[in-house]
């Protein structure tokens, strides 16, 4: 029999109502000092307290009665649980119920490690290093910095002191109140008492740092701090974060629950951003941008992360998941969230149909055996940081923007509101949004997204013509069609129909929103198959604007059937889903790779969608890897002529006239990467080489791309000077990773090789090294570099940044290799990530199995051309 697993949850009985944190950094000595005051309620008698702590030297405890007592109290640090247990030393005593105040106070390391309370460096322009102390707490590191009760439903009030060395900046979540010199050249900094919070959103940063002069956005001060000399980096995030926390208040109908916001850019950091409240910490490559020399999706990206991290304030912030499972309703409502905010400030950059590409990379993740249920229960802090993957973003943010395209954008909004107003300052469960939704709408919410949440995978809807009207069905969808079964979802359909004069009745259906009189049906199929009645024209689509996650079960009938009406009809995102499906399909094995050509072939020759191209791109450099000589030159002949009336549409360069909008920027931008990268076309590469300083850094990001994919050892030389010598985060992120794309292993290897020397910061590597074997010329040189460098890599990266190194290996589609690569991760198991390295061996697996099917017919397809 086997034992159960003990519970990582604190024991019941004690709650902490407020803490006084005082600490004290050693930024030389990368060492701190602290003590921590938390008044708590005894709820029921206890004979000990349980906190928790990790990495910290315990110096004393007391405990401090409501009259003034203070007795000195036993404490035994358990390094395996992670917990601080403290006990009265008088025997047979027990803690009784009422308030008292835990003194505790500590010693601990400013790590390496980017987590906790850390240390981060950088160097300025004369070569001299600075070092900076911060801090990353999500999911369960609060403990490294100090004793606490580590549960997101254990929330608090904080109050923050830092003694620092003078000169130094020191920030937190809350507004500086106070500020006393000491002696030996230290201040006291004293912040406001913050609103009630759970642990993992404490921050506090220290460090030779600079702070912009403070916008006022309707009487709350932003700033953006950042390392010395960046200050004109700064303007674009100020104006993002002002429009962002003016349309948040109005969104959620609640104003900013804090009293300042500071955005804080940190040289090393392992994750995007994190939302810590009033002081939100960021790579500065997402955060400091001059919008002259980044590209168009630089900056969109910039935007977006603000964004998130912002929505975070009133929906993870404010109201916050119980415990760990339900950190999806966190992360998928603010990257929901981010896009909405997106689409108000640039209408132009049309973000709604980019989002239709996460939708896909979370369609591709859910077509796996390895997936895994949005919710599921979560033990470890382990299992925590599990969670951070694409199922919670990308898929949840899916599931969300589906669930408010089929209630309706005002009806799902009021439902959001009504959750946040009921539950500020408290923690929740799933069931209490859909609660407030079902509410607010009238629909029966938890019906239709239970299955959704808490089931792995998604379906492949089809829809047939009978005589008795039209059937729609659907089926579990995998890539590896042996390991589909017979789970089914409640899948709220919008089927859009081709005329409007229709009348329709639904057979089986549990509702229908609309009159079925109107081009659009929306309607919950909650079983396998229903028929509907319907005298309408032919269906156009069952994914109305490709707004609900699911895939559109694609055959090669229909597919010609498709390519003969020319695709009449089609929304620009319902044509990205047609390609997206189509692909998946292929990949599959339901469809042939000669089918899925011919669609792309003879359909999307007048293609002009920025979303669409993307696919295509996708799909056509993944079918690149798996030709020989004797097809390669026919295909690539191909990919030139179908991209050229795009081409031509958007010319080579903009004009010098200007006025261009960031659509077709960024579309030339995937066109001149598509015919240099994938159809290797000579006069492409040779324009590249003049643009790699173009005015338009949008068209210099696409010719470096292509410049690093056919580059030689001078111009891997080049570009490495520009990533050293790089002022602004954009260009030196973006020539680092154009270093991983050449067809040299030498050149790549001596990249890789710092990783490890320190030239390229551990918050990089694990992504260039993922970059490199993904890299069609070398990946198989790289994983023979990474195996050659395991002891190496594990000590240099953070350990939760290694699942995402591995994703690089779902390119290794030679069979021996993927054998070599199964027998290592077997040998060499990883703490964190497991469910994710899970999936990049079956995504691996899936792409062997294709190459092996269909090689030699696509070899012998583009050569009979």
């Amino acid at each position: 029999m086997s034992q159960k697993k003990p519970s990582p949850r604190l024991p019941e009985g004690v709650i902490p109502r407020h803490y006084r944190i005082e600490l004290s950094p050693d930024l030389e000595a990368a060492t701190f000092s602290g003590s921590v005051s938390i008044d708590i309620e005894v709820v029921t008698a206890q004979d000990q307290i349980t906190l928790n702590a990790a990495e910290l030297q315990i110096q004393e405890a007391q405990l401090v009665s409501d009259q003034g007592e203070a007795i000195d109290l036993d404490h035994s640090l358990v390094t395996d649980s992670q917990r601080l247990i403290l006990t009265r030393r008088d025997e047979g005593s027990y803690f009784r119920p009422g308030h008292a105040r835990l003194v505790i106070c500590f010693e601990g390391t400013l790590n390496d490690q980017l987590r906790g309370f850390y240390r981060s460096t950088y160097r300025d322009d004369g070569g001299d290093v600075y070092t900076i102390a911060t801090t990353q707490f999500e999911s369960t590191d609060a403990r490294k910095a100090f004793p606490c009760f580590d549960e997101p439903a254990l929330k608090a009030t904080f109050a923050v002191t830092l003694i620092v060395a003078d000169g130094l900046l020191a920030v937190s979540n809350t507004a500086e109140i106070a500020r006393e010199h000491l002696e030996g050249g230290r201040v006291k900094v004293d912040f406001a008492t913050s609103m009630v919070m759970s642990t993992y959103l404490v921050a506090f940063v220290v460090g030779p740092l600079e702070a912009t002069e403070p916008i006022d956005c309707d009487g709350v001060p932003v700033r953006v701090v950042h390392r010395p000399g960046r200050r004109n980096q700064t303007r674009f995030a100020l104006d993002v974060a002002a429009h962002a926390l003016r349309w948040f208040s109005n969104y959620y109908d609640l104003p900013y629950p804090s009293d300042k916001l500071d955005l804080v850019a940190i040289p090393d950091f392992a994750f995007g951003a994190m939302e810590n409240l009033g002081c939100v910490t960021f790579r500065e490559v997402l955060l400091l941008v001059d919008p002259d020399s980044a590209s168009q999706p630089e900056l969109q990206r910039v935007a977006d992360v603000i964004n998130h991290e912002l929505a975070h304030m009133w929906f993870g912030d404010l109201v916050t998941m119980a415990w760990w499972e339900g950190i999806w309703l966190n992360e998928a409502f603010a990257t929901f969230a981010e896009t909405a905010c997106s689409d108000a400030y640039r209408p132009d950059w049309r973000v709604w149909s980019s989002f239709c590409r996460s939708r896909a990379s979370a369609l591709a993740t859910d077509a796996l055996s390895a997936t895994r249920a949005v919710e599921y229960p979560v033990h470890s802090p382990a299992e925590a940081e599990d969670m951070f993957d694409v199922i919670t973003y990308e898929k949840g943010a899916a599931l969300v923007r589906m669930l408010e395209q089929y209630l309706g954008e005002e009806t799902f909004r009021a439902g959001v509101r009504l959750y946040l107003r009921r539950h500020a300052y408290s923690n929740t469960v799933t069931a209490d949004l859909w609660d407030a939704l079902t509410e607010a709408s009238g629909q029966p919410v938890a019906a239709i997204m239970d299955a959704w949440i808490h089931q792995g995978g998604c379906p492949a809807v089809s829809g047939v013509e009978t005589p008795h009207g039209l059937e729609i069905s659907q089926r579990h969808f995998t890539l590896d069609r042996s390991r589909a079964d017979e789970r089914c979802w409640a899948v709220p359909l919008r089927i859009r129909f081709a005329e409007t004069d229709s009348s329709c009745g639904a057979s089986q259906a549990t509702q229908s929103e609309k009159s079925c009189g109107s081009e659009e049906l929306r309607i919950v199929l909650d079983k396998p198959r229903m028929i509907l009645t319907t005298t309408a024209s032919r269906a156009v689509t069952l994914n109305s604007s490709a707004s609900g996650f699911y895939r559109q079960d694609l055959s090669a009938e229909l597919l010609t059937e498709l390519t003969q009406s020319g695709l009449g009809g089609l929304s620009n995102t319902e044509r990205h889903g047609l390609i997206d499906d189509s692909w998946a399909a292929t990949l599959a094995g339901s469809l042939d790779a000669s089918s899925f050509c011919d669609l792309v072939f003879g359909t999307f020759t007048a293609e002009r969608d920025l979303t669409v191209w993307q696919a295509i791109f996708n799909a056509l450099s993944h079918m690149h890897r798996l030709l020989d000589g004797r097809g390669t030159e026919s295909f690539c002949g191909l990919v030139v002529e179908l991209s050229q009336t795009a081409t031509d549409v958007v010319g080579t360069e903009p004009s010098p006239e200007g006025g261009e909008d960031s659509q077709s920027a960024e579309l030339r931008a995937v066109l001149i990467r598509l015919r240099g990268r994938v159809a290797d076309h000579g006069d492409t590469v040779a324009a590249c080489r003049t643009w790699l300083d173009h005015r338009d850094p949008t068209l210099a990001a696409a010719a470096l791309d292509v410049v690093a994919t056919h580059g030689n050892a001078d111009d891997f030389d080049r570009i490495r000077h520009r990533f050293e010598t790089a002022t602004d985060p954009q260009n030196e992120q973006r020539h680092l990773a154009a270093l991983a794309d050449f067809g040299d292993a030498s050149l790549v290897y001596s990249i890789l090789e710092e990783t490890l020397g320190g030239a390229v910061r551990s918050q990089d590597g694990p992504y260039l090294i993922r970059r490199a074997l993904s890299n069609r010329h070398v990946g198989d040189a790289v994983w023979d570099f990474v195996t050659g460098h395991w002891d190496e890599i594990t000590a240099a990266f953070p350990t939760n940044s290694l699942s995402r190194m591995l994703a690089g290996i779902t390119a290794l589609d030679n069979a021996e290799t993927a054998a070599l690569v199964h027998e290592f991760i077997v040998a060499h198991p990883i703490p964190q990530g497991a469910k994710q390295i899970a999936q990049h061996l079956e995504r691996m697996d899936i792409n062997v199995a294709f190459r092996t099917r269909e090689s030699e017919r696509l070899t012998q397809y583009f050569a009979g051309l």
